[in-house]
């Protein structure tokens, strides 16, 4: 098959154009990659401001749209093993354009819904499924195929994207739910779909190899990894990666960190931040804003974990990321909710909230070689299966207790848990998997 059949602007000549200039075509796929995780990561996120006028419009209890949101976690990170399998095989390009299309029907089909089990099929099922075929398993795809060099940092920048989609959009989401209702607020979601779609389809490339470009930060051109042979080789990959890497303890200690990770963000802070503040007097734009502030100091947070994710041992930054994280979550109920204790809350907060992800991705890599991206699949599912026991109990609390804050404690407490076991992991441990019993 050609070059041109393959690639849609391969004829125009775009890489090799860069090139003559000394640009290698790795800084066009990333930032395409950011734009695709900045608009899915903004629509995992719009939830967050659709509690309240759901519950007004629908009569909705919080448990039960949480029920329905905390769906869309769990096939955001079940999906993530068997999306980096479908990227194996189909190519990132096309699953990333189907994902966000997918996601986009799901989008707009929630503009006419009008019962509970239509928010459950469309934001928990079709979102759910969409997103998880992007979700982290996209960046650090593209970051591990793309760049030998400043790896990290490019991480770094790609797993930036996500917390700055969920939390960034989310006052002018809010904004437009106060001023035109929700629905109108979706819309702005649709074109950030539609836009990132379109980029993914017409930039992105598989592998460098199909330019004609060694790896950055290589001087030889090598071939990509062999594709599974069949479907079902395909669909078996992650699970065989699985079945090696339940053998190994640091498996299940970033399995777990993990699935912290997930119950101390967007499962909890993400979904029911805006909710917690309006307990407390809080408007729902001015609620958002402190999201976004957190969003900002993320951006710095992450990027800065990803350069030092290349110089420091992974497990010492794991350890600082949970124990900050969690003393920041504990310190929450007695800001007062005041705009000087929200914006320390917002600071120390948002340096953390993804910048674990570099150290994990990491941690990996050195210790699952060629599977990384699988196994690292099955790590992203703990991070979203702790992210929907978050979603749904701490709106079941809210429910039965009247209350967000215990959710909050147990968050806190989870964290400093997860900052010693952190340390557990073996800093020589091989970096090979054994095979399944």
């Amino acid at each position: 098959m050609a070059q041109a059949d393959l690639h849609p602007l391969a004829s125009a000549g775009l890489p090799d154009a860069l090139a003559r200039r000394g640009i290698h075509y790795g800084w066009v796929v990333a930032p395409v990659t950011f734009l695709a995780m900045l608009v899915t990561a903004g629509a995992v996120g719009a939830p967050g401001v659709l509690i309240a006028p759901l519950e007004r419009e629908f009569g909705w209890e919080t448990a039960d749209i949480s029920a329905a949101l905390a769906v869309r976690l769990v096939l955001f990170g079940l999906m993530g093993p068997f999306a980096a399998a479908f990227m194996n095989r189909f190519g990132v390009r096309r699953v990333a354009t189907v994902a966000l299309t997918m996601i986009a029907l799901g989008v707009f089909g929630s503009l006419w819904m009008t019962a509970l089990w239509q928010l459950f099929l469309l934001w928990g099922i079709v979102v759910g499924l969409g997103t998880g075929l992007t979700a982290m398993v996209l960046g650090a795809t593209v970051a591990t195929r793309w760049f030998k060099a400043r790896r990290g940092l490019v991480l770094g920048l790609l797993t930036a994207s996500t917390a700055t989609g969920q939390l960034v959009f989310l006052p002018l989401l809010a904004a437009l739910t106060d001023s035109v209702g929700w629905r109108g607020a979706l819309v702005l979601v649709l074109a950030m779909l539609l836009a990132g779609a379109l980029a993914m389809l017409f930039l992105m490339r598989d592998h460098p190899a199909d330019v004609g470009l060694p790896v950055y930060g290589d001087a030889a051109v090598t071939l990509p990894p062999a594709r599974p042979a069949s479907f079902g080789a395909m669909l078996a990959s992650p699970l065989l990666a699985l079945a090696e890497a339940s053998h190994t303890a640091t498996f299940w200690v970033l399995f777990g960190t993990f699935f912290v990770c997930g119950a101390s963000t967007n499962g909890l802070v993400q979904t029911h931040f805006i909710s917690l503040c309006g307990d407390f007097g809080m408007a729902p734009v001015a609620a958002a804003s402190v999201l976004a502030m957190i969003g900002v100091f993320d951006f710095a947070g992450t990027v800065g974990s990803g350069w030092l994710s290349d110089r420091y041992d992974s497990r010492w930054l794991l350890f600082w990321y949970y124990g900050l994280r969690g003393l920041s979550l504990l310190y929450l109920p007695f800001t007062d909710f005041s705009f000087y204790g929200l914006s320390i809350f917002a600071m120390f907060y948002g340096l953390d909230w993804v910048a674990t992800v570099p150290p994990t991705v990491k941690l990996a890599a050195d210790r699952f070689g060629d599977r990384a991206n699988l196994v690292f699949g099955w790590i992203f599912a703990g991070h979203q299966l702790g992210a929907a026991t978050a979603a749904y109990g701490a709106g079941l609390s809210r429910t039965l207790l009247e209350s967000y804050l215990p959710a909050f404690f147990v968050a806190g407490a989870l964290c400093l848990f997860a900052a010693a076991a952190a340390l557990a992991i073996n800093k020589h441990a091989p970096a090979t998997i054994p095979a399944a019993a």
